[in-house]
């Protein structure tokens, strides 16, 4: 069996190898950018590898604060440059994002910790703790690498894992005396506070740029997966990126599932919908250079792996498949009891609440919360169901399951977005000038504005949620809601109305509140969705909210296929499985389906593995 397993695999990997195209005429710079968990860190690495065994001197970097390269890579790295034992020619340096944006704030806040108000210097530090923070850090961190010749001279190739987003670089490509700006108070709360701390040379950024931009030099690898969310994610960035000057790019799709042999129907499902996907990919990608990865049945880990990944001889193929399939890793387990059901019936011991689906792009958001919101309502619970996502989506997950007891809104984001940056710009742009009111419009574009917009629209749910269940799909991070706190946008603001003799319930107070707020992380059980929904945990934690449970999706442990590709992935998926239950006061893992979990029967469907267990 194990022999005829061998040769399946051996066969798959040879017949979906082709040419992979970003690795021709390869330039002195590649970034490799994509939404979690697509597998950038794992193809970076793979690209890196490709170059120093060709005889290239190569500087890996990587800039992702779920930077998995050192286990990629089989050995210790950090934030220095560090030569790879097992590939010469190849160094790597693992920037940590999160140390470089405590370095950024303590640069801007230590010189006026003792001259401003502890209130006013909590405000600050809070604007200065956000994604976009991070990110402007970080690139802060690898300017030195991209445009200091000193430093990267002795490489052919230097690889960065994970590139800058479209805001980012527009961000440093606005003129203007950014301090003076902000000293001045008329910056807004959201995400200008990361420009005061920008410490380096226009001159400096001018040549990182110019290099980013320079289709010479620098090649951007859009990694997507064969979904139709993650290519449209990869459609939006390619968009922005090209509005930039980024323009030399090339599509990877990764972990594309070869057509199935058996007659297992989950993976026959999967195969259908990912070619459905390709068939019919956004316009701006379809008319990319383009390679397709195939799913590999364990994970990329160690170098001998990293090297089948992009391709290899046959020789090299039928040495990496000697093991066996899935070893190192636990079996899946043998029962697998009911989960959104059970998280269902403790939600329905009350009559009211808010319950807050949150977590990144593309873990099943929108259908966890619509299932929860079903549920409730099928024991006669009163529920409100409200999304940030297209009208059109909700419909097509709820299908007929709508009833008297539930109801449905819709958020629309772009105007929520809108209307705020409309506000601002008339109260606090006002009276700037013309460079000044420019560079706040770019700030107004940035996420974390649209998070706050969003949340505005939000508030007024709030308070339903003592009346009936609310259902909430994409919430806020914890630093939206301590951004809006600390600074008095909110909070203080109806605290000054009110008057200091009175008290009042502001809607913060009410997600700090476990008793009538429930929130429920969503994510998949893979290294970085895992990564990415710890950090929101701690986000959260600083804004004093502690999730109620987690929620595992798409998992192929709790599908109990018999496909042997999809069972080998399987059996990756225990040490991520391990560390949520770890993390979670409560975990629902809910399998991966042959049909999309849709309408009344589809939502009822979304069944699998549960663990309850106490804080």
């Amino acid at each position: 069996m194990l022999h005829s397993v061998k040769r399946w695999r051996i066969g798959v990997l040879l017949r979906m190898s082709e040419h992979v195209t970003f690795l021709d005429a390869p330039p002195r710079f590649y970034f490799f950018t994509g939404k979690g968990g697509v597998g950038k860190t794992s193809l970076a690495c793979a690209t890196a590898v490709r170059l120093a065994d060709t005889g290239a001197r190569v500087l890996l970097v990587s800039t992702d604060p779920a930077s998995n390269v050192a286990q990629v890579l089989d050995q210790p790295i950090g934030n220095r440059i560090t030569p790879i034992a097992a590939v010469p020619g190849l160094d790597a340096i693992e920037i940590d994002p999160h140390g470089a944006a405590e370095d950024f704030r303590a640069k801007i806040i230590d010189p006026v910790r003792d001259l401003l108000p502890a209130a006013e210097i909590a405000s600050i530090t809070e604007q200065l703790s956000g994604s976009c923070t991070t990110e402007v850090a970080s690139f802060n961190e690898f300017t030195e690498l991209l445009a200091d010749d000193g430093v990267i001279a002795p490489y052919a190739h230097v690889i960065f894992d994970t590139a800058p987003t479209g805001h980012t670089i527009r961000l440093l490509q606005l003129p203007g005396e950014w301090t003076a700006y902000l000293d001045a108070g008329k910056g807004d709360a959201s995400c200008l506070g990361p420009m005061a701390g920008l410490d380096r040379t226009r001159a400096t950024y001018a040549t990182a740029l110019a290099r980013l931009a320079d289709p010479s030099l620098t090649r951007l690898v859009l990694v997507a997966r064969a979904q139709r969310s993650a290519l449209a994610e990869a459609a939006r960035t390619a968009q922005e990126l090209a509005r930039v000057g980024m323009a030399e790019q090339h599509l990877v799709i990764n972990a594309v599932l070869p057509q199935p042999t058996g007659g297992d129907e989950l993976a026959l499902a999967v195969y259908a919908r990912e070619q459905e996907a390709l068939r019919d990919l956004p316009a701006s990608l379809a008319g990319l250079a383009c390679t397709r990865i195939p799913l590999r049945g364990t994970a990329v880990v160690e170098v001998a792996a990293v090297r089948q990944l992009l391709g290899a001889s046959p020789e090299s193929v039928a040495a990496a498949v000697a093991e066996p399939v899935g070893s190192g890793f636990a079996s899946p387990a043998d029962d697998a009891p009911d989960g959104l059901e059970t998280l269902v019936a403790e939600l329905a011991s009350a009559d009211h609440g808010l319950i807050m689906c949150m977590g990144k792009g593309g873990v099943g958001k929108s259908s966890a919360a619509a299932a929860l919101a079903l549920g409730l309502a099928e024991r006669g619970k009163v529920v409100h169901l409200s999304t940030t996502d297209p009208a059109a989506h909700l419909d097509q997950v709820l299908g007929e399951a709508a009833s008297d007891h539930l109801t449905v809104s819709r958020i629309d984001p772009v105007a929520a977005t809108q209307a705020y940056r409309d506000r601002v710009l008339a109260t606090k742009g006002r009276r700037l000038d013309e460079a000044g009111r420019a560079s706040l419009a770019e700030d107004l574009r940035s996420p974390c504005t649209e998070e706050v917009a969003v949340f505005g629209e939000f508030s007024h749910l709030v308070g339903q949620a003592r009346r009936q269940f609310v259902v909430i799909d994409t919430a806020p991070t914890g630093h939206t809601l301590l951004l809006m706190d600390a600074t008095g946008s909110y909070h203080r603001d109806i605290m000054r109305t009110l008057g200091e003799e009175r008290s009042t319930v502001t809607p913060l107070m009410r997600l700090q509140d476990p008793e009538l707020t429930k929130v429920i992380i969503v994510t998949l059980p893979e290294a970085t969705p895992v990564q990415e929904a710890a950090d929101l945990q701690t986000d959260l934690g600083r804004a004093g909210i502690t999730p109620w449970a987690w929620v595992v999706n798409q998992s192929l442990t709790a599908a109990h296929t018999t496909d042997p590709l999809l069972s080998a992935r399987a059996r990756t998926e225990a040490p991520y499985l391990a560390q949520v239950r770890e993390l979670a006061p409560r975990t629902a893992i809910l399998p991966l389906l042959a049909r999309e979990p849709s309408g009344p029967e589809g939502l009822r469907s979304l069944t699998g593995v549960l663990t309850d267990h106490p804080v």
